[in-house]
C-alpha cells in the first residue's frame, strides 16, 4: 500500500497520508516524501496551490516512531505524537534535539515555507504533531467530526513540531496553554470558535470544499500569494520598521510579474483579470 498519496490535478498537489489503520500516524519515511514533495510544489510553476488530508478516520495522530526505517536517530526518540514510543539504544547529550530539528521542526517548516498556499482538510483526528501539521497551514478546513489534541502533557511530554510557537500566534497565550496543559480533545466546532480553523463542513463536503477552495487559490496571482505568506507569517516576529520594509519589498518584487500588471490593467479596461501564476 503507497503510505502517501499525490496527484497534481488542476495546477493543485494533492497529498493524501494514508494509513488509516494508524490514523494517518506518520512515519519517518513519510515525513521525509512530504518534506520533498512540498519542496517540489513550491519549486514547479505548474503547481498553484496545495491540499493535505488524510484517509480514514484520521488526519494525522502524531508521529508513529515505530513504523518506518528512517534516520537520524528517530527510534527511541520523544514520542511526538499520540502513537509515539519509546526504543533501545543507548543516548548521548544533543540526540534528541537533532531529531527534533530534522524531523518534526523540519515539516513544520515546508508547510510554512512552501511558496504555494497549502490548504489543510481535516477529516479526523489531528493529534500532537498532526494537530501542528494542520495548523502550519495558511487555511484550515476542518469536518465537522474532526478533533484537534495536544497530546504531550498526556504522556510527560513537551510540544514539539513547532507547537508552542504556532498556537499562541493563532489563539494566544493563555488559551495555548489551557490547550497544552491539560491535553483535552478540542472539536471542530470549538477549533473554528477559538480562531484555530477556518470553516467546518459536513463529513462528505470536506473534500469538495478542499478543492474548490484550492481551485479559486490555483487560478490566482501565484506570485503575490506567495510574498503575501511571507509577509503575514513574518510579521508576527518582526518590529514595525522591519515589516514595513519587508512590505515595500515585496510590493518592488510582485510589480516585476506578468499577473501583477494584468489584475492593474484588468481593473482600467473593468474585465475579470487572467492570472497565469508568474
Amino acid at each position: 500500500m503507497t503510505e502517501l498519496l499525490h496527484r497534481t490535478e488542476d495546477q493543485v498537489t494533492y497529498l493524501t497520508l494514508n494509513r488509516p489503520e494508524a490514523l494517518n500516524a506518520i512515519t519517518p519515511d513519510q515525513r521525509d516524501l512530504l518534506i520533498r514533495l512540498l519542496a517540489e510544489a513550491s519549486a514547479d510553476p505548474e503547481v498553484r496551490a496545495v491540499v493535505l488530508t488524510g484517509t480514514g478516520r484520521g488526519f494525522c495522530a502524531g508521529a508513529d516512531l515505530r513504523g518506518g526505517s528512517g534516520s537520524g536517530g528517530e527510534r527511541g526518540g520523544s514520542g511526538t505524537g499520540e502513537r509515539g514510543g519509546s526504543g533501545s539504544g543507548e543516548r548521548v547529550a544533543g540526540d534528541v534535539a537533532r531529531m527534533l530539528r530534522l524531523g518534526a521542526q523540519r515539516l513544520t517548516a515546508a508547510v510554512l515555507d512552501c511558496e504555494k498556499p497549502v490548504i489543510a482538510a481535516v477529516n479526523g483526528t489531528a493529534a500532537g504533531l498532526g494537530a501542528h501539521l494542520a495548523l502550519a497551514c495558511d487555511l484550515v478546513l476542518a469536518a465537522e467530526s474532526a478533533k484537534f489534541i495536544e497530546v504531550f502533557a498526556r504522556r510527560g511530554l513537551v510540544p514539539d513540531g513547532g507547537g508552542a510557537y504556532l498556537l499562541p500566534r493563532l489563539i494566544g497565550p493563555q488559551r495555548a496553554k489551557e490547550l497544552m496543559f491539560f491535553g483535552d480533545a478540542l472539536s471542530a466546532a470549538d477549533a473554528e470558535r477559538l480562531g484555530l480553523v477556518n470553516r467546518v463542513v459536513p463529513d462528505d463536503e470536506l473534500d469538495k470544499t478542499a478543492r474548490e477552495w484550492a481551485t479559486r487559490l490555483a487560478t490566482g496571482p501565484t506570485r503575490a500569494l506567495a510574498l503575501t505568506k511571507q509577509l503575514v507569517n513574518a510579521s508576527l516576529d518582526s518590529d514595525r520598521a522591519t515589516a514595513f520594509a519587508a512590505e515595500a519589498a515585496a510590493q518592488e518584487i510582485n510589480m516585476t510579474t506578468r499577473d501583477a500588471q494584468e489584475g492593474i490593467r484588468a481593473f482600467v479596461e473593468r474585465r475579470s483579470p487572467e492570472y497565469k501564476g508568474y
